[in-house]
C-alpha cells in the first residue's frame, strides 16, 4: 500500500493555519516570516508564500530550493520576485486582494487634489482662513491606463460622479483600448490614472512625450509603480504647473531625503499605502487558501503570472 505524498508549505506568519480554518488535505505547513534563516523544510518544500516586503537579498534562496513547484505572492505586482523565479516553478500573484483598497485611495486622492484639499490642510498648519473654489469631478474625463481587476474597481466607485470613463490595456477588446491608442487618448483626459504592471513595455511609460501629450492641468495619479513614471520628466512638468500629481510610488522608492519630489508643487504624495489597509491581509489569505486546496487537488492554479506578462 502506497503512503499518501505530503505536500509541505512555507507561510508567511503564524496563525495562519488557524486564520485559514487548516490546511488541505495532505499539506504540512512552515512559518518562513522573510528572515535569514530558513526552516529546516529547505529540501522538501513545494510552496512557498512569500510574505510582504520580504527583501530582495532573499529572493535567490528560491534557487535553493529543490522540490519547489509554486511561488504565490500576497502583491499583485510581481516585477521583483519574476526574475528570482527558477524555470520550472510556477508563479501566482495575489490579483484582487487589493483592489478595494487602492481604488479608494485613487478616489479619495483624485477628490482631494481637484477641491484643493492639500492648500487647506497647509493653509490650516499655518492658522490662516482661505477660501477658494474648487473644480467639479463631474464631467471631467477619467483615462484608466492598466483596464484590469483594480480598473474595474476604479470605474465602478467613479460611476457616482458623472465622469467620463476611457479604458486602455495592453491589448485591445470591446470598450478597451489598446497601449497604442494612448496618443489620441492622453488629450482629451482630464485625470490619468496608471494602473499597469512592470513590464518591458510600461517601464518609464508616462515619460516626456506620453506628459506632454496631456493637456495643461490635467492630474497624473500613479497607484502602479514608480518605475512607469519618468521621474524627471514628471518633476519638469510639475515645476512649471502645467501638470498635477497624486502619486503612491516613486522612482526612487523609498524616497530619500531632500529629493525634489518632496517639495514639487502640484504633487500630493503618499508612501506606498494604497494597497494597505486592515482588510489587506485577510484578502490575501483568502487567495492563498483557494491556491493550496487548488495546489493540493491537482487544479488549475489561478493569477498565473506568464511569459506574456499578468
Amino acid at each position: 500500500m502506497m503512503t499518501a505524498r505530503t505536500i509541505r508549505v512555507w507561510l508567511p506568519e503564524p496563525g495562519w493555519v488557524e486564520a485559514m480554518g487548516g490546511l488541505p488535505d495532505g499539506m504540512t505547513a512552515d512559518v518562513w516570516t522573510g528572515g535569514e534563516r530558513l526552516p529546516d523544510s529547505v529540501g522538501q518544500v513545494e510552496v512557498v508564500v512569500l510574505p510582504f516586503g520580504v527583501p530582495g537579498s532573499r529572493l535567490p534562496m528560491l534557487a535553493k530550493l529543490p522540490d519547489l513547484r509554486l511561488v504565490q505572492l500576497m502583491s499583485a505586482g510581481a516585477e521583483r520576485v519574476i526574475p528570482h523565479v527558477p524555470a520550472g516553478v510556477t508563479l501566482c500573484n495575489a490579483r484582487g486582494a487589493h483592489d478595494p483598497a487602492v481604488a479608494e485611495w485613487i478616489m479619495a486622492v483624485i477628490l482631494a487634489q481637484v477641491r484643493g484639499l492639500p492648500a487647506f490642510a497647509r493653509a490650516q498648519q499655518a492658522g490662516t482662513w482661505r477660501p477658494a473654489a474648487g473644480e467639479p469631478l463631474a464631467g471631467q474625463t477619467v483615462l484608466i491606463v492598466g483596464y484590469g481587476s483594480i480598473g474595474v474597481s476604479v470605474e465602478r466607485l467613479l460611476a457616482p460622479f458623472g465622469v467620463t470613463v476611457e479604458r486602455v490595456a495592453r491589448r485591445a477588446r470591446p470598450g478597451v483600448s489598446s497601449l497604442d491608442d494612448l496618443p489620441g487618448l492622453l488629450p482629451q483626459a482630464d485625470i490619468v490614472i496608471l494602473l499597469v504592471p512592470v513590464t518591458p513595455a510600461t517601464v518609464q511609460l508616462a515619460d516626456t512625450g506620453f506628459l506632454g501629450l496631456m493637456h495643461d492641468h490635467a492630474l497624473l495619479v500613479n497607484a502602479a509603480r514608480g518605475a512607469v513614471v519618468d521621474t524627471d520628466a514628471l518633476l519638469a512638468e510639475l515645476t512649471t504647473g502645467r501638470l498635477r500629481a497624486a502619486l503612491d510610488v516613486t522612482d526612487p522608492e523609498p524616497l530619500p531625503p531632500g529629493h525634489p519630489l518632496w517639495s514639487a508643487p502640484g504633487l500630493l504624495l503618499t508612501p506606498h499605502v494604497a494597497g494597505l489597509s486592515t482588510q489587506t491581509i485577510p484578502r490575501a489569505r483568502a487567495i492563498v487558501r483557494d491556491q493550496l486546496a487548488r495546489y493540493a487537488a491537482g487544479e488549475p492554479l489561478h493569477n498565473v503570472v506568464g511569459a506574456r506578462g499578468y
